[in-house]
């Protein structure tokens, strides 16, 4: 006999919560799975079974939708019901230049603080990654990608920085998932062991040239994919159009 499947079964039922951090949990959970592609581009949210899934009142998640919703992360129509919105490549192509240029800059200053220990921590950084690149394991990639970054704004404390970093990451990492190939996954590792190079080597012009060509890359892959499967961006019918 068939087990009939669970719906929404990657989301992890809130047993023990405070009142006050149900929403935020809810908003988190949501996140994750719509960034990981586990909730995907065009999909429709059922509300009730999401409820039942992590066993909370229709309130907090009805909370948590609202806030997507401001992070461009869901589509929310009265009558209509909600959707995760469709990826926009106009919108991933502004927040990947915001990207490059606050991330360059801070590698070019975090070269001259020459801070103590940095160097082996990334090291250990890009040997985590070569072995999870090696079994193309993309969710953890994923994981120590964000962590590698992470690394270098929490050396410098640029807590203003990372702050801006995160307000546009939910959308470009969703665009990153979909060419989350084991290819993909290695050219990162090269590209981060590139960064780390000129950083070791006390090159700040370089380690900003390297930051900078790493994020031009990712983009140019994602432009590539979205001619493939257009399908999947709110704009990828027209982006392409006399550019």
């Amino acid at each position: 006999m068939q087990t009939k499947p669970i719906p929404y079964d990657f989301l992890t039922p809130t047993n023990s919560i405070a009142r006050g951090n149900v929403t935020i949990e809810v908003t988190d959970a949501l996140r994750s799975a719509i960034v990981s592609l586990a909730l995907k581009p065009g999909e429709v949210i059922d509300k009730t079974a999401i409820c039942d899934r992590l066993g909370v009142s229709r309130f907090p998640v009805s909370e948590a939708l609202a806030r997507l919703q401001a992070e461009g992360l869901v589509e929310i129509q009265p009558q209509r019901g909600t959707t995760v919105s469709l990826v926009k490549l106009a919108d991933v192509k502004e927040y990947m230049l915001i990207r490059k240029a606050i991330e360059a800059e801070a590698v070019h200053a975090l070269v001259k603080m020459q801070i103590p220990g940095l160097i082996e921590h990334l090291n250990n950084s890009i040997s985590e990654q070569r072995a999870t690149s090696d079994i193309g394991d993309g969710p953890t990639f994923h994981k120590q990608d964000c962590e590698f970054h992470e690394l270098l704004f929490g050396a410098m404390h640029f807590v203003k920085i990372k702050t801006i970093i995160d307000g546009v990451r939910a959308n470009i990492d969703r665009a990153r998932m979909l060419i989350s190939t084991p290819r993909r996954l290695a050219t990162t590792m090269g590209e981060h062991e590139a960064i780390v190079d000129a950083i070791a080597a006390n090159d700040a012009d370089q380690a900003a040239s390297a930051m900078r060509s790493h994020i031009d890359l990712v983009m140019t892959e994602i432009l590539s994919f979205a001619q493939q499967a257009p399908h999947l961006f709110a704009d990828g019918e027209t982006y392409f159009i006399d550019r």
